[in-house]
């Protein structure tokens, strides 16, 4: 039977509850040990933000939930289901759900703006018709504000815009997580800031959950619900902005000074 892909998109997760949940996570290099017995909870509908310094596993991190790296040892539950278990198939349809924005944006060079946004759908959606392809893209591009560069190329594009693009490309398959590796880096502070709203504006119409890493403290200020902080491999605190402001604990002092 022919995937219904507009209903299938529109469909969101209307039950509260936990959408990822990672377990007593491992991961290193050789002696390097990145992830050292890492806990984290993202609820579903809320900003999750992790928050630690250049180097701390952050990016090593997200891309261990999304199975572009294999943990040591752990546990990471997408949608209730531990990615670890899953075959090549499984993992893919999963991934469906969520979406990854890169640090480096990961856009094709050689693709037209619509040619980058329309490949997640050809490689998800073998049955999509083209005025479903075109909707889709259409719908994508106006919620970033750059439907007029559907045809031209990334070369062409300012950092922001890239940015923008690749945010585009994320919504395509209406993902019910959000994955964010350092959304703001490389961009001046007003684009950073647009950056942000545009994310807080797509968490609200979309009802998504987003993930964000970042050591951008705007960022972490105007986007999180809550926040996890990494240090040594490990979740050492948790809580709200004002919160964790208010913390004299040395270790999380240095992120608010």
């Amino acid at each position: 039977m022919k995937e219904q892909v507009l209903i299938q998109a529109e469909k969101k997760k209307e039950s509260s509850g936990d959408v990822l949940v990672v377990k007593h996570l491992y991961k290193s290099f050789g002696s390097n040990k990145v992830l050292n017995d890492f806990n984290l909870t993202l609820v579903n509908g809320e900003n999750l933000v992790v928050l630690g310094k250049s180097g701390s596993g952050k990016s090593v991190l997200i891309k261990c939930i999304i199975g572009l790296l294999m943990p040591d040892s752990g546990v990471i539950e997408l949608f209730g289901r531990n990615i670890t278990d899953l075959d090549h198939e499984e993992l893919d349809k999963v991934r469906a759900k969520v979406g990854f924005l890169f640090q480096s944006n990961a856009l094709y060079d050689s693709m037209t703006v619509r040619q980058n946004l329309e490949f997640p759908l050809r490689r998800h959606w073998m049955h999509v018709t083209q005025q479903e392809v075109d909707n889709l893209v259409q719908e994508a591009l106006e919620d970033v504000g750059l439907a007029h560069t559907i045809n031209m190329m990334p070369a062409e594009l300012s950092g922001g815009m890239r940015k923008r693009i690749a945010l585009a490309r994320t919504l395509i398959l209406k993902p019910e997580i959000i994955l964010y590796d350092e959304p703001t880096t490389g961009l001046d502070p007003v684009t950073g800031k647009e950056i942000i709203e545009l994310i807080m504006t797509i968490q609200k119409k979309y009802r998504s959950s987003s993930l964000i890493i970042s050591h951008d403290m705007t960022c972490v200020r105007l986007a999180a619900d809550r926040i996890v902080v990494l240090i040594n491999g490990r979740c050492y605190a948790e809580g709200a902005y004002d919160e964790l402001k208010r913390s004299v604990d040395p270790g999380i002092k240095q992120f608010f000074e």
